[in-house]
């Protein structure tokens, strides 16, 4: 929004006034950067806190947290001062608190409470409602903008606490899992909560599961070392790669700087937040693909078809955006309708692949193949990879663009394809099994011979 970026990044405000300038430099500011990237930054610190929390306090209290610190932050940015940028940052920070505490229990919890057989749709219903956000966001973000008087950023930043608000709340309402009651010596309530959640009264098998995995965590006194032995190399293994390469993918530069990307190709400021507006559609429908397809088709059928998809993309975006502004970013007053449509329609084909693919699914398979005598450690650092990723990639990127151009679509590509071979080479299907059998499945898998005792 223009008004937001006069108050806080006035030299990216002034730069956009200018006829010369170099269309892929438009945004380039280390601030504007720095605003985006701190959320992600402080995701990273808080979600290796958050592991320590999950196995003391729980699970739906680490959420409940999560949602409380997202509350505070949404607050300050809606209330803070023309030109104090320091307070935008700082309430970016305390939402990247409650996000590193979100999104590392949430996963987890779904995983544990889920019967293994709809596990994969209930768990993407969390990346479902994070597109949901998206699309929200995108929708207020092109209402608000068009409001006189250059407030509307107030309330874009500021609507953030009605999640918040659902989040602690529903926190709030929600049990605990029946293995943090376990571990916690609560083996009634576990037992008569597993009763509830699968509605029948034999559920003496995964109860003796939970039991056997829980006394044998118990055993574990510090996880994090544990994590590093051989025996857990293939978990040390994907609890980075999966996260490394899902950051890699391109998506966030797509969805964090939809607007500025869509208005560096030539959009006007409305037209560039109608088609992030499409987008985040875009993303809701596929993630809904994605519910539909996981526990039908498997994990592994979807990481593949979405990476190939996402890599097309890429290299078309790329030579399109290339196409337009040439090596020395030359700014044209206006593109061809046709041109557009066709950069805005690919863009949307990567974001429906990795919608229905990297997206849910970089968040389900590490909460659901990691052992529990290490999970809580190998989802922090799973977690604290695609936060570190995530940061890097924000923090980057507006400089990647003016210094590489067109040709950053193309390293983006090249990444989707190194992760579609390594999910073709490596990853074990892990649809319609226990969470509590994933270790022995994974040990037969051809694959890890030599990377597990």
């Amino acid at each position: 929004m223009e008004a937001f970026l006069k108050n806080y990044f006035s030299s990216v405000a002034k730069r956009q006034m200018e006829d010369s300038v170099n269309a892929y430099c438009l945004f380039e500011s280390h601030l504007l950067s720095m605003f985006t990237s701190s959320l992600y930054l402080a995701a990273l610190s808080s979600s290796l806190v958050a592991s320590t929390l999950m196995r003391k306090l729980g699970r739906r209290t680490t959420m409940v947290g999560g949602g409380v610190l997202f509350f505070v932050g949404a607050l300050i940015n809606a209330l803070a001062p023309s030109h104090a940028l320091w307070m935008l940052i700082f309430g970016r920070i305390l939402q990247g608190f409650g996000v590193g505490f979100s999104i590392q229990s949430v996963p987890l919890y779904l995983s544990e409470m889920a019967p293994y057989k709809y596990r994969g749709g209930l768990n993407i219903g969390f990346q479902l409602c994070i597109t949901i956000g998206i699309l929200a966001a995108n929708l207020l973000n092109y209402a608000f903008n068009k409001i006189n008087g250059g407030f509307g950023w107030r309330l874009s930043l500021g609507g953030a606490v009605v999640p918040a608000t659902v989040v602690t709340i529903g926190a709030l309402a929600l049990p605990d899992t029946p293995n943090f009651m376990i571990e916690r010596g609560k083996h009634d309530e576990a037992r008569a909560m597993l009763r509830r959640l699968r509605g029948v009264a034999d559920v003496d098998q995964e109860f003796n599961d939970i039991v056997s995995a829980c006394e044998a965590s118990k055993k574990v006194e510090n996880p994090w070392r544990n994590l590093f032995k051989k025996k857990y190399r293939f978990y040390l293994m994907m609890a980075i790669a999966i996260p490394l390469f899902q950051g890699l993918s391109g998506i966030n530069v797509i969805m964090f700087y939809a607007p500025v990307l869509f208005n560096s190709i030539g959009f006007n400021s409305h037209s560039a937040l109608m088609s992030a507006v499409i987008t985040g559609g875009v993303n809701v429908l596929a993630t809904l693909v994605s519910i539909y397809g996981v526990d039908r088709w498997g994990r592994r059928f979807l990481f593949i078809e979405g990476g190939i998809q996402m890599l097309i993309s890429q290299i078309v975006v790329g030579i399109c955006i290339g196409v337009i502004h040439g090596v020395d970013g030359a700014v044209r007053e206006t593109i061809p309708k046709w041109y557009a449509i066709v950069v805005v329609v690919f863009i949307c084909i990567f974001v429906g692949g990795f919608a229905w693919s990297w997206g849910p699914l970089a968040w389900l398979v590490p909460s659901e193949i990691f052992p529990l005598e290490i999970r809580s450690a190998a989802q922090s650092l799973n977690v604290s990879v695609n936060m570190g990723c995530t940061f890097l990639i924000a923090q980057t990127f507006l400089t990647m663009l003016c210094h590489f151009k067109f040709v950053v679509f193309f390293l983006f590509g090249f990444f989707d394809l190194v992760m579609t071979v390594f999910i073709y080479l490596v990853l074990p299907e892990t649809n319609n099994i226990p969470i509590e059998e994933m270790p022995m499945q994974i040990a037969i898998v051809r694959v890890l011979q030599g990377l597990s005792d």
